[in-house]
């Protein structure tokens, strides 16, 4: 009878380590959710790890994109590009570009960069700039505001027919 006892305890024993240590022993693993919140990994849902590309490869719309008699075709013949296109390099054509500057009465030319090839003007109350850029024909010299957008207005049309006289474009 004393085995039977001794055999009733040590189950009774082993019961209750069971039962004091909690289930953990027959659970399954609950891996990074067993962590605190701070401390578990970001989840980010395969399309939102990469950042949109749609909205970036989008032109911006152009003066030369409009149709005539839209509603704003006004506003895109005031804003058309006002330039002409001269034979040679780039550089050479800047550097007649600034003497033809200097030499047309008026014009006050604020600064100018040569690799940007710019020249910011200040023309018969106007503040613009005049840009040269290598194109395929040759070089391209056209009037822009400050925002690159084709200038406007009566002293860029002054300044680059005077411009286009004095270059021969």
């Amino acid at each position: 009878m004393r085995v039977n006892t001794l055999a009733r305890t040590l189950s009774l024993a082993t019961l209750v380590v069971v039962a004091a240590t909690g289930c953990h022993w027959f659970g399954k693993d609950k891996g990074p959710y067993a962590m605190a919140p701070e401390q578990r990994p970001l989840e980010v849902p395969p399309d939102l790890d990469r950042p949109a590309v749609d909205a970036a490869m989008k032109l911006p719309p152009t003066a030369s994109a409009t149709t005539p008699g839209a509603p704003n075709a006004a506003s895109a013949t005031a804003a058309s590009p006002i330039g002409f296109t001269v034979p040679g390099e780039r550089d050479a054509v800047f550097a007649k570009v600034g003497d033809a500057l200097a030499a047309t009465e008026g014009v006050k030319i604020a600064s100018k960069a040569q690799i940007l090839g710019t020249y910011d003007i200040n023309y018969a109350g106007s503040d613009f700039l005049v840009r040269v850029t290598k194109v395929e024909a040759g070089v391209y010299v056209s009037a822009v505001d400050p925002r690159g957008l084709p200038a406007a207005g009566e002293a860029p049309q002054k300044l680059m027919a005077a411009l286009k006289a004095a270059l021969g474009g």
